[in-house]
Parts: structure tokens; sequence; C-alpha cells
């Protein structure tokens, strides 16, 4: 890019020079009218301007990305439980990797001794609304006795059934077995237990703390499901599509790469012009870590499309231009756009330039410097 600066200015300075000694000829005069650049011989001659046409051709490039690495929703778990209570025992601390069924905490309350016990109590009365039911059907069966006790007897056991089955879910909630619990088994403290494998990212309580119902326990993430976000600019995601494939990296190793799949790309641009692109590691590794920044290189083959010389689409201001050859040393700008560049040539689409179309194929900054100190003026 320096080697072009250093050109064009040098060329520039040709034409100055050109320019002074020839400004008593008017008619050799540099002209600039509706982005027409018009050169006399000399000046041309002099800059070094050679023409030709665009060719078609298949490129490849590598689109360079940043990111992050990420937990989708699904894989943060707050760890809560359904009823208030008193923490006897934790040894959980933040960055602990647990195992799915490792004990977090014990707590323990009265109301847990106060929910087996109607258990108990509710599993009793329905094994004898149930022998009071099998007695009275067959009673009545015989019509000794009346359809309204059996109608009666039949909905108390169901009664009892409701009830016993409501007390069992509770206690499973609480992470309690109701076939193993009988009046001996009775507890007034129960585990807490990890639902996942994953690391412990936030831990809410200590020895002694009462805890309210639903209050977060602890917060963990299953890094194993980890995603990787980036941001990639307006101009490359065109280039982008589900199924693609990545190396990934990070800063500290970038020898050390990492093949991904781009599983999500957001195309509503955020306010930087920029789609949000989500990618999955083919294999997890201990490295990538939520939060931790990584790069992403993605190789993309290109479509036939119209191709020249890099240093014949000249860049200004965010935009990109060719010169067309109207004939007689008359240059026409025309903005274009610009697509992946590889080993010195670069593709570009315009709805005016064709592959039979004379452009500027070499000094062509030479005469956008000029377009724009004449626009200046």
């Amino acid at each position: 890019m320096k080697k072009k600066i250093i050109f064009a200015f040098t060329a520039i300075l040709m034409l100055a020079a050109c320019g002074k000694k020839e400004e008593n000829k008017p008619t050799e005069a540099v002209k600039l009218d509706s982005n027409i650049i018009t050169l006399s011989a000399e000046q041309a001659k002099n800059a070094g301007i050679i023409t030709g046409n665009p060719e078609e051709k298949e490129l490849s490039a590598i689109v360079q990305l940043q990111g992050e690495v990420t937990v989708p929703p699904n894989s943060l778990v707050n760890v809560t439980f359904p009823l208030g209570g008193y923490i006897k025992k934790t040894n959980i601390v933040a960055g602990m990797h647990v195992r799915k069924g490792q004990v977090l905490a014990v707590i323990e309350d009265m109301q847990y001794i106060q929910l087996q016990q109607d258990y108990l109590t509710a599993k009793e009365q329905f094994k004898a609304a149930n022998l009071e039911f099998s007695r009275q059907k067959e009673l009545n069966a015989k019509k000794a006795s009346s359809d309204k006790v059996f109608e009666q007897v039949t909905a108390e056991r169901e009664t009892q059934r409701i009830a016993m089955a409501s007390l069992a879910q509770k206690l499973e909630l609480l992470g309690l077995n109701v076939n193993r619990l009988t009046a001996s088994t009775i507890t007034k403290a129960i585990n807490v237990v990890s639902p996942v494998n994953g690391l412990v990212s936030k831990v809410n309580i200590n020895n002694g703390k009462y805890v309210a119902p639903t209050e977060m326990l602890f917060e963990l993430t299953n890094i194993q499901d980890v995603m990787l976000t980036f941001n990639v600019f307006e101009k490359d995601v065109q280039s982008l599509k589900e199924g693609q494939k990545l190396e990934v990296y990070s800063n500290s190793n970038p020898e050390k790469k990492f093949s991904a799949k781009i599983q999500f790309i957001n195309h509503s641009l955020n306010q930087d012009r920029a789609a949000e692109v989500i990618a999955r590691l083919d294999r997890y590794d201990p490295l990538f870590l939520p939060g931790l920044f990584v790069n992403a290189d993605i190789h993309i083959s290109n479509k036939k499309q119209l191709t020249l010389p890099e240093n014949a689409i000249a860049d200004w201001k965010g935009k990109s231009y060719v010169f067309e050859d109207n004939g007689n040393n008359s240059y026409k700008l025309v903005e274009v756009k610009a697509g992946i560049a590889q080993n010195g040539f670069k593709q570009f689409s315009s709805e005016v330039i064709t592959a039979s179309s004379k452009v500027v194929i070499k000094n062509a900054y030479t005469l956008l410097m000029k377009a724009m100190n004449e626009s200046a003026q």
C-alpha cells in the first residue's frame, strides 16, 4: 500500500510538472467534468496509464473473524430449592467442576419432616380406605350393603389416593425417593444435588444461611456446550453460510487451531453494520472457557466474477472505483462493489462495467488522486 501511495504521489508531481510546462497551451489542460478526467497525450504518457479488459476468474480468500466464547441459555443452570430452609453444609466454591448428581449443599428445615409425616400418614389412610373399598365391594355384590355406602367408600378411597399422590410429588421435588421412605428414614436434612456436569460460576450461599423458596443457590455452566459468537461485517456476511467450516484459535496460542462449524447467522445487522454469527466446536476443549476472546479463519471460494489487478481498483473513503477508458485520454470514474482478493487480483461487480469494457489496469490511483484534487478546487 505504501508503494502505491509513493507511486501515486510521484505520478501526481509528474502530472503537475507537465501542467506547468504546458500552462500556456489551454488545449492540453487537465479537465474534470462529471467524474471524467481528460489528460493531454504528454500527461497520459508520463503517468504511465495502461488500459485493458476485466476477466472472469474464480478466486478464494480467507475471512478473519473476532469473537468470544459464550454460553447458550440452556447451558446456564440456576440451582434452586422449592422450599425455604437453612444451609447446614456446603463445600462448593466458584470455579469448581461438578458432576451431575454431586451433592452441592445440605439444607434442613422442620417443614421437611412434616411433609414426610403427611405422606406416610396419607399412605396408611389409603391402605385402610382400599381395604374398606374391597370389603364394601364384596358386600355390595351380595346385596348386603347399599349402593350409597359403596359409593361413599369409593370416593373416600380416591380422596386418599389423591392426597398420597400429591404429597409424593412434593417430596420428589425435594429429591426424596418416596419408595424408600419409612417412619425410620424420616429426615430433617435434604441434599441439594447438581443437575448437570459443569463449572460452578456463582455461589450465593454459606453455612447457616436461610434461603427462601426458589432463591438461587448456585449458578452452573455446562462448559462442554459453549458457543462461539462472532460479529461479521456486512461486506463479509454474504460470503458465509450455515454449515461452513472455521479454524478457531485463541490470542494466546494462535498456532493451535480447532475445527468449528457455523450454526446460525443473524442477518439483522446491528448499529455497527455487523451480523452475529454463532458457531460450534466440532470437539470441545477445556481451553474454551466462557468469556475467552477467540479468532477464526474462514476459507471462501467465490463464484466466477469480473476480476482486475488489485491496483486497478482504487479505494477512497470506504468506496471502490475503476476508471473506464472513453478514448482520447479521457477516463470516467465509476463506482464498483469490490469482492475478495487473491494473488494480486480482486473481484468486483458493476452494472456499468462488463468484460468488454476498457478500463485502466495500471496507475488507477494516479487518476484517483487527480480527480480528488480537482474536485477539491
